[in-house]
């Protein structure tokens, strides 16, 4: 059977790289990622394709889901899975978010869809232990890293899609009980991965919405939204008012329940609000940042996997000869020029998008120690959701194409792989709106993250010297860092209206410069190590030739993305949309 990762890159961009021993305890981590592998070969990828076509339905109002899936998510659970990341105090492992992340990425590339549940639940006890009240925590958060109960986030709206302004459901003030203030929800929610399933005892509904005055008018903008805990069983084991009105049937994550609900058909869905009034899209964007790395590295699981199945495959199929040979026995496709090709290009991309989520991750870890990570985090968090879900996509998209007819069909995990994967580009919001969050939050309102990866870049750039193997990489990256600045000064200038018209493509462009130097940081490690083992050394010559293929054929195109006189020759305001 095909691997679902590489273990030993995991193991590499996780302790060697990124030094994840020097803060724990390396047997500790090392049993935690066997059992996550095996868990995840065993009770996810068992049920991948299954759960594929047996999608959830709606029975007497309620959503039933795939036995296969209940069965797994219930073994996540008794393992204690749910609560890795937490510390021991809520009823955690207190383990690592490095390790959680590298974890993650083996339930993902099995099955995202059963995963999915996961994730929700994960980040939605996170934001109620940062968020919320001692009650609330014990109420909604434990039960939640227990993993008896599930959770979602229910932030857009059929009217509104990603424009959190124009959400319209209200929160009217009921009364104050042991859990908070209380209040009554009306509105509708669109999108809601989780929102109904019959796999938990209970589902905790973290619900933006606004709150109404008292002369019955509610906020226009996002500075009105509050955030509210909603369970769909009440403390008291009532059934809170919340109803199923449909199921949305996507063209991947089959095996997710996504859902329209209601809130308040009757007296009002009971929910009590966490912090203050007008505080909810601060505190959900943790969840948010989140569920974004998180979706970056589903996608960049999902385009590893089928790059390992395209490897191999590569390697059995035999059809063609050598250029110029007329006789003998057929070769294996992966003796071609350019299937090879298509390999380096996928293991680039794969390989990329891992160490940026994981880089992201580690930056995680280091959050509270002093230091410029989390203005770095906050830099690369759009990047780490777009560049994996874009190029590890592309992947996907190669994989079929190794493949060739057999990788259209459905025998084949590729197809589904790729389906699954083109969802994350739209996931937590799409390339657009991560690039004016970029664009618009980072480069033009705070210089602190990009001189903190100018630093970390600058500071690559010096460890490379020492190997000559490396210049052409060194001076490639030196290139493109002069770039990406010049791109955010002439941005800078511009003000805000143009500077978003041009976001798409710096976001495109910056991800390309910060993979590439993640890929020479990791050459430079992976250098180091060379002599010492065979693996190693294979570790590195595979690197050495995909990064480069990266860097020959990928890296030029920021010239146009990061282009200065392109920007200033685009000017799509003016273009008349009657030409469209």
């Amino acid at each position: 059977m095909t691997a679902l990762l590489n273990r030993g890159d995991i193991d590499f961009a996780v302790f060697d790289w990124l030094e994840l021993h020097s803060r724990s305890d390396r047997e500790t981590v090392e049993a935690f990622l066997d059992l996550s592998e095996k868990v995840a070969e065993e009770s996810f990828l068992s049920h991948y394709k299954l759960a594929d076509v047996d999608e959830p339905g709606i029975e007497s109002g309620e959503v039933r889901i795939c036995a296969a899936v209940k069965d797994a998510l219930a073994q996540y659970a008794e393992l204690g899975l749910f609560g890795a990341g937490f510390p021991e105090r809520l009823g955690g492992i207190g383990l690592s978010q490095l390790a959680c992340t590298a974890s993650s990425a083996y339930f993902s590339a099995a099955n995202i869809a059963t995963s999915g549940y996961v994730m929700l639940t994960v980040a939605n006890a996170r934001l109620l232990a940062a968020f919320g009240t001692d009650a609330h925590v014990e109420a909604f958060a434990r039960p939640q890293i227990e993993g008896r109960w599930f959770g979602t986030m229910c932030l857009s709206e059929p009217q509104a899609g990603s424009s959190l302004a124009d959400i319209r459901t209200c929160a009217e003030f009921d009364e104050e009980d042991d859990l908070g203030k209380r209040y009554r929800l009306f509105g509708n929610k669109m999108w809601i991965s989780g929102g109904d399933q019959d796999a938990s005892e209970n589902i905790v509904h973290l619900v933006l919405a606004k709150v109404r005055a008292d002369d019955g008018s509610i906020p226009d903008d996002t500075r009105g939204l509050s955030l509210f805990v909603v369970p769909k069983l009440l403390p008291d084991g009532a059934t809170n008012d919340i109803a199923v009105a449909g199921l949305n049937h996507k063209l991947g994550y089959r095996g997710t329940s996504n859902c329209a609900l209601n809130f308040g058909e009757d007296r009002g869905a009971i929910g009590w609000i966490v912090g203050s009034p007008g505080d909810g899209l601060r505190q959900m964007f943790q969840m948010m940042n989140e569920a974004r790395i998180a979706v970056g590295l589903g996608a960049a699981a999902l385009g590893y996997r089928a790059y390992l199945l395209s490897l191999d495959y590569a390697k059995e199929r035999k059809q063609g000869r050598a250029p110029g040979s007329r006789g003998g026995a057929p070769v294996a496709i992966v003796e071609h020029a350019d299937v090879k090709r298509m390999l380096l290009t996928q293991k680039a991309y794969v390989e990329g998008a891992m160490a940026l989520c994981l880089y992201c991750a580690h930056l995680v870890d280091l959050e509270d120690s002093e230091g410029d990570h989390q203005a770095l985090l906050g830099l690369l968090t759009p990047i780490a959701k777009t560049w994996p879900s874009e190029y590890a996509l592309a992947a996907n998209d190669l994989a079929i194409q190794i493949h060739g007819g057999y990788g259209y069909t459905r025998e084949y995990h590729v197809e589904q792989l790729w389906r699954d994967n083109r969802l994350n580009a739209i996931h937590e919001g799409t390339t657009g709106i991560q690039a004016s969050d970029l664009v618009g939050r980072k480069i033009l309102r705070d210089d602190a993250g990009l001189a903190a990866l100018k630093r970390r870049i600058l500071a690559t750039l010096e460890a490379a010297e020492t190997c000559p193997e490396h210049a052409e990489f060194k001076d490639a990256l030196e290139q493109a860092l002069r770039k990406a600045l010049a791109a955010a000064d002439y941005l800078r200038s511009q003000g805000l209206d143009r500077a978003i018209e041009n976001a798409a493509p710096c976001l495109r462009g910056f991800g390309h410069v910060v993979v590439a130097w993640l890929m020479l940081d990791q050459l430079v490690c992976a250098g180091r190590l060379a002599d010492k083992t065979r693996q190693g050394q294979q570790r590195y010559a595979g690197k050495l030739a995909a990064y480069r293929q990266f860097y020959v054929h990928d890296l030029p195109k920021i010239g146009i993305w990061l282009s200065t006189d392109s920007y200033a020759r685009s000017d799509y305001g003016a273009i008349d949309i009657d030409v469209l």
